[in-house]
């Protein structure tokens, strides 16, 4: 099978058996780290809604893990007298649907983005959603271009060249990398970026983005596996890992714009987060209860610093046309 194939059997069974996250799961995402992280998300979402006009409109996530980011940016929303219409959870995990209905009681699930609501505004979050869908490997041959299959190669999963050429699915400024070079491409991520991009053009509304990546194209085969919160073989024990690529920024904003929409960014989460006042709630939760200022201070860093999630997790928005500039991208946001 295509790597693309592979990674979603793996993901597909992993994520529907068990709760991921936290100390005793597998890894642990920025919502899970500290409450601020969801409740700069909430002050964006208020300022950019207050800037709108006030609308009415949905909350929407991809991937909502245990739904303590919803909750935390629901909560920071309420302070401004932001409270959606309702808020919408596209999950398909039974595990992760039932931790996320003790956080969000009035919550309703939903299989696909398709499924969701059309009347009215909606503002979508995807926090670490596109690094876990599947990608297409394609890798140089002395032959050309090949795609990358998974089989069994002495008893154990391998990725190996396959045998149909693949050269025009490399994008053009790539096909000249040297033999051995690997190339990811994500439909799927595109097309699920661009059906939301187009649900915005539609209905009004703003998309925050939030995971690791690079603004492609670029070379080079970002596949990994977590388990345990150690790095694993990808191809040992499919489905009971974690499998996860870098996010290429560039495709998804490049399908975004197809849709007719504005976009900001991307930009490094550490300055994003700073943009919108971590540092100040930081000071304020300090403030509130000294005793875990070096805690505090922690789970800030981590978030914010340059060798932690700082630069290696960006940060991107789009905007409906109409739609204010979001905050946090700098002047030219919403290009």
């Amino acid at each position: 099978m295509t790597v693309a194939d592979f990674i979603a059997a793996a993901n597909g069974h992993y994520y529907a058996t068990r709760d991921p996250l936290g100390a005793a799961g597998d890894f642990t995402t920025a919502p899970e780290i500290s409450q601020m992280f969801g409740e700069m998300i909430g002050i964006w979402i208020a300022d950019l809604w207050s800037r709108a006009g006030s609308p009415a409109f949905r909350y929407i996530e991809l991937g909502p893990g245990r739904g303590t980011l919803a909750a935390d940016a629901l909560r920071a929303m309420a302070r401004f007298g932001c409270t959606p219409q309702g808020v919408h959870l596209v999950e398909t995990s039974p595990t992760l649907r039932a931790a996320q209905s003790a956080r969000l009681p009035a919550a309703i699930h939903h299989d696909d983005i398709d499924d969701l609501p059309d009347d009215g505004a909606a503002i979508i979050v995807a926090n670490e959603f596109f690094d876990a869908l599947p990608v297409h490997q394609y890798v140089r041959t002395d032959d050309g271009w090949r795609e990358r299959m998974v089989e069994r190669v002495g008893g154990q999963l391998a990725a190996v060249p396959g045998d149909v050429p693949a050269d025009d699915s490399v994008p053009e400024m790539l096909r000249a990398s040297a033999p051995g070079s690997i190339v990811e491409t994500s439909p799927v991520s595109a097309a699920i970026m661009q059906r939301c991009a187009f649900r915005l053009a539609r209905q009004g509304g703003a998309m925050l983005v939030i995971d690791y990546g690079y603004q492609g194209p670029a070379a080079g085969d970002t596949l990994q596996a977590v388990k345990a919160h150690q790095f694993t073989d990808p191809f040992v024990d499919p489905g009971e890992a974690d499998l996860t690529t870098h996010v290429d920024f560039t495709a998804l904003s490049d399908a975004a714009r197809r849709a007719g929409v504005g976009i900001a960014g991307p930009v490094g989460q550490g300055a994003w987060l700073q943009a919108l006042g971590i540092d100040a709630r930081l000071k304020a939760l300090t403030n509130a209860a000294p005793d875990r200022a070096g805690e505090l201070a922690g789970q800030r860093d981590r978030l914010v610093a340059p060798q932690a999630m700082g630069e290696l997790f960006k940060v991107m928005a789009a905007c409906a046309p109409g739609w204010p500039r979001p905050e946090g991208f700098g002047a030219k946001a919403a290009a």
